[in-house]
């Protein structure tokens, strides 16, 4: 569970409720809320992680690249 205590006495309850969101974004719980919303076959679910991997890998070749390139002038 998620908690967010008060800074000091004066604080604000948007700036309060304005950590609090930021936290749980951070945390991940609400994708994991919508991911788990309805049901996903195995095999999906198999295949999904399967592209993430694949997309996390162009990823990284791509970043890789662009830190070797010689600037242009």
């Amino acid at each position: 569970m998620i908690q967010v205590t008060r800074k000091d006495a004066k604080e604000p309850l948007e700036s309060m409720l304005r950590r609090f969101t930021r936290r749980v974004q951070q945390s991940g719980v609400i994708a994991v809320v919508k991911q788990k919303q309805y049901f996903e076959k195995p095999l999906s679910k198999t295949e999904r992680r399967q592209r993430a991997i694949v997309r996390k890998e162009r990823k990284n070749i791509k970043t890789q690249t662009e830190r070797f390139k010689a600037p242009r002038r």
